[in-house]
């Protein structure tokens, strides 16, 4: 434990010595035209998804999650529940198959705890609650008119 906490105190201390000097430099890259700054984000990012499986089908995939966020940006949507479902969603995955394999296939195994309705019917009313909001509010103008 000693050690990880002298690491970082090694880290921090060499982080220090390293911007000091270089914080005028990090504060001209916020002058670089935007155009320059995607290209270098999307040439990084091509190269980081080609360099992980080494497959042309992951700068399609990187293509298509880009065109997505896009359409995100464009249309007024939120990205960050997107970007959270890409970086939780293999292992929620993963938790799955194994929770399947724990029941043997069984589906029911997910249901058959009164925590786990629970935590179900709280997420089902937390997804249908502006719905609900909206129905509420109409039938009150409604009675009300």
């Amino acid at each position: 434990m000693w050690g990880l906490i002298a690491s970082l105190f090694v880290g921090m201390v060499l982080l220090l010595l390293l911007n000091l000097p270089l914080a005028p430099l990090w504060a001209k890259l916020l002058r670089i035209p935007r155009p320059y700054l995607y290209a270098g984000i999307l040439f990084f990012a091509a190269v980081g998804a080609y360099a992980v499986g080494g497959e042309a089908l992951d700068l399609v995939i990187l293509l298509v999650v880009g065109l997505i966020g896009f359409g995100m940006r464009r249309y007024g949507l939120p990205v960050l529940p997107a970007v959270i479902g890409v970086i939780l969603g293999p292992a929620a995955e993963q938790q799955l198959r194994r929770a399947l394999q724990i029941s043997d296939g069984s589906v029911t195994g997910l249901v058959d705890t009164p925590f786990s309705v629970t935590v179900y019917a709280v997420i089902v009313i937390l997804l249908a609650w502006p719905w609900l909001k909206k129905l509420v509010t109409s039938r009150r103008r409604n009675v009300s008119a």
